[in-house]
């Protein structure tokens, strides 16, 4: 069992200095995969549409993934970039072995329908269950390419250049591509007269 003083030792470290203390002693992997187990569980359930069962079997698959490549990692990028860039590739990789359509509805917060919709420009006083509802219906019809980058931007709160480590995509792709999904969205809301 972990004393209280170590764990608070951890929590005050960066990300790098975690990586470099666990590089030194497997033990501090612990305190990685407890920094990001939420986070990447939830971004795994929502850019895949997988249960929590089988996103908590991708998640595994990523921690072993990030373990064994914990020497390659380049600290001039950002930790939590390479992470979910590992992450991303273990939902593609589980997507080709599975080829399934999503099997459940997302799990949307009020957060990322807040900010989605006011990116969206709706007037921001929109019922947050009549959103729940129906953003939901628009994400689950929308490719996983357009979905991810909606995820990534306004539930995941990252910004153009962590997107862009985490897709391997340059920025302007980026910028390209959440134009086109937030396009692609408008449009679907539209499709089956939905008003934000």
């Amino acid at each position: 069992m972990r004393n209280d003083s170590l764990i608070d030792l951890c929590i005050a470290k960066t990300d790098e200095e975690l990586v470099a203390m666990a590089l030194e002693n497997q033990d501090y992997f612990a305190y990685i995969v407890e920094r990001y187990e939420k986070k990447l569980l939830s971004y795994v359930i929502r850019i895949s549409g997988l249960s929590r069962e089988d996103a908590e079997d991708v998640l595994q698959d990523t921690f072993v993934k990030i373990y064994i490549n914990l020497n390659s990692f380049d600290n001039k990028l950002k930790f939590s970039s390479w992470v979910y860039r590992i992450t991303h590739n273990e939902v593609i990789n589980n997507y080709r072995k599975k080829k399934a359509r999503p099997e459940k509805a997302m799990d949307l917060d009020d957060e990322f329908l807040n900010n989605l919709a006011s990116d969206m420009r709706t007037d921001g006083h929109a019922d947050i269950q009549y959103l729940k509802e129906n953003v939901e219906k628009v994400m689950e019809k929308m490719e996983p390419k357009y979905r991810e980058v909606l995820v990534l931007r306004f539930w995941e709160d990252k910004d153009y250049n962590e997107i862009s480590d985490i897709l391997k995509k340059p920025m302007g792709t980026v910028a390209t591509l959440l134009s086109r999904a937030k396009a692609n969205f408008q449009k679907e809301l539209e499709s089956q007269n939905i008003k934000l």
